[in-house]
C-alpha cells in the first residue's frame, strides 16, 4: 500500500483509503485493515470491517469524515466486534451476508449493486473461508477496478478455511468467480495490496491443488483413513506451533474434499 497518508490513513487506490486496527497475530498478520471507500468530493464514506472493538481505532476511522454505511466482508471477530460500537459512533447501518452482523439495515445479497459514498459497488459471494464471506467490487476504482476481498484472499501468504463452515469446493468456485473479475486491484483485509486479483486467484488455486496432491501423498502412506492430526504431521511437518490449528482446518477441509467429491 502506498504510504500517502490522510488523517492517520493510507491511501490504497483510488477510492479507498485504510486504517490498520492494532490487532496483530499470526491469523491477522499486521492487522485487520479497515477501509473507507468514497469518490472525490463526495463527503460520505463507506467502511468495511471496523475491525476489532478498540476505541481509539474506531473513533480515528469515525473522526475520517460521515460514515454512511458499514460493510461487513464476514463474521470473524478481528473484523466484526467493533461494527455495534462503530455504528454507535457514526449512526451508519451495518450489513453483512450473515443477519446476526446487521444493525438496522438488511443482509447483503449475492449480486446486488449498492450506490454509496458517490461509489458504486457491487457485492460477490464467495463462501469458502467461512459461508457467510463476500467481496465487494469497485469497477470505477481505477484502470480495472478494485475488489476488497476479505481473508478470501490475502495480501500475503494463504487463507485459512474454517472449516466445516468454509469448505473446500466452495473456495475453489470463488477462486474461479474472482478470476473472472480480471486484473482488478485487490484490497485485502490483512497484508498489502496486490496489483491482479486473476492472478493472485490463480496462485492460490495452484497452492490449493498442490496441497491437494500432498494430502494424497499422506493418505497413500498413512492409509485413506489416517486424521486429521496425522496428515498433519506429515504435510505441514514445520508448521509453528502458533498456527497448528490453522493447518489442521485447511487439511480438515482438504480431506472432506478428497473423501466426499464425485469420482472422475
Amino acid at each position: 500500500m502506498t504510504s500517502e497518508t490522510s488523517r492517520g490513513t493510507v491511501r490504497s487506490s483510488e477510492l479507498t483509503r485504510y486504517r490498520l486496527a492494532p490487532n496483530p497475530g499470526p491469523m491477522s498478520l499486521d492487522g485487520t485493515n479497515s477501509y473507507l471507500i468514497g469518490a472525490a468530493g463526495t463527503a460520505g464514506r463507506v467502511a468495511v470491517d471496523p475491525g476489532p472493538l478498540d476505541e481509539p481505532h474506531l473513533r480515528a476511522l469515525a473522526g475520517d469524515g460521515p460514515v454512511e454505511l458499514i460493510l461487513i466482508t464476514h463474521r470473524h471477530a478481528d473484523h466484526t466486534a467493533g461494527a455495534a460500537r462503530f455504528s454507535a459512533l457514526t449512526g451508519a447501518p451495518v450489513r453483512a451476508a450473515d443477519p446476526a452482523h446487521c444493525l438496522g439495515a438488511p443482509p447483503l445479497e449475492d449480486g446486488e449493486t449498492i450506490h454509496a459514498a458517490g461509489v458504486e459497488i457491487r457485492v460477490l459471494a464467495t463462501p469458502g473461508h467461512t459461508s457467510d464471506s463476500v467481496c465487494f467490487h469497485l469497477p470505477q476504482d481505477g484502470p480495472h477496478g478494485s475488489v476488497l476481498t476479505g481473508d478470501t484472499i490475502l495480501g500475503s501468504g494463504t487463507t485459512v478455511l474454517d472449516y466445516p463452515d468454509g469448505i473446500l469446493r466452495d473456495y475453489l468456485e470463488s477462486l474461479d468467480r474472482l478470476e473472472h473479475v480480471g486484473p482488478a486491484a485487490v484490497l485485502p483485509a490483512h497484508g498489502p495490496v496486490l496489483p491482479a486479483l486473476d492472478d493472485a486467484a490463480r496462485a492460490y488455486r495452484s497452492h490449493r491443488h498442490g496441497r491437494l496432491a500432498q494430502v494424497r501423498a499422506a493418505l497413500e502412506s498413512l492409509g485413506a483413513d489416517a486424521g486429521v492430526g496425522a496428515v498433519t504431521d506429515a504435510v505441514y511437518a514445520d508448521v509453528d506451533p502458533s498456527v497448528r490449528r490453522a493447518a489442521e482446518l485447511s487439511v480438515a477441509a482438504q480431506l472432506d474434499y478428497l473423501r466426499t467429491q464425485p469420482p472422475n
